[in-house]
């Protein structure tokens, strides 16, 4: 199987970058970050604290959530419907972050995870793939940029989306969020020992694509 790690902070052009690699080399993509979205979601849908971890656990043990792939794409799917189109939201964005530091939460989307990558060729971001969910892939990538770039970016697109949200509360956020990733006991945002560092700062995804196909197709 051919398992490729992308991982690094939000607002890192990680995803894009996935979903190009996997497109390119025509494998599945996995959103793990959508994964832990939809954990969120659910509890937050439920009434949960998400501070409770022993409320968390009941409530992930009573829901039927999943992951399934229609027509090449992915979609997260609770109990029964597909919640992809209502978990790209700035709050299920904070949601997430706090939820993932749960250890009830990591281990069973982590499993998760490792099935799917189990069954298929795979390309997964996120923050820990390279160092705690496949720390076996054969290929690692650790994506990174200047924090104030990534919140222009993350700015940007929730413009697109017709959310109105102040570029520094943006940055606020993605500041806080590095700080939530890096510093949680299970896990930590970091990059592995063995992962190839990409700056994308000033650079753009066709500049980052073609660096990282060139080195998978030399390994």
């Amino acid at each position: 199987m051919i398992n490729i790690a992308i991982d690094g902070p939000a607002g890192a052009g990680k995803s894009t970058l996935a979903k190009a690699v996997a497109k390119e080399l025509a494998i599945h993509y996995l959103d793990t970050g959508a994964m832990y979205r939809a954990a969120a979601y659910a509890a937050l849908k439920s009434g949960v604290d998400i501070g409770d971890e022993a409320a968390v656990a009941r409530m992930l043990g009573s829901v039927d959530l999943k992951t399934v792939y229609a027509e090449g794409e992915q979609q997260m799917v609770l109990d029964g419907v597909n919640v992809m189109p209502y978990i790209r939201t700035p709050e299920i964005s904070t949601a997430a972050s706090d939820i993932s530091a749960l250890p009830c939460v990591r281990h069973k989307l982590v499993e998760m995870q490792r099935e799917v990558a189990r069954q298929y060729d795979v390309v997964l971001d996120g923050r820990d793939i390279g160092t705690f969910v496949l720390p076996d892939a054969p290929y690692k990538f650790f994506v990174t940029a200047d924090a104030a770039e990534r919140a222009r970016r993350r700015h940007a697109e929730l413009r697109a989306k017709g959310i109105d949200k102040e570029y520094n509360d943006v940055l606020d956020e993605m500041l806080q969020r590095d700080a939530n990733d890096s510093s949680r006991t299970l896990a930590p945002l970091k990059k592995a020992e063995d992962a190839i560092l990409i700056d994308t700062t000033h650079m753009d995804l066709d500049a980052v694509l073609k660096a990282v196909i060139s080195i998978l197709r030399q390994g």
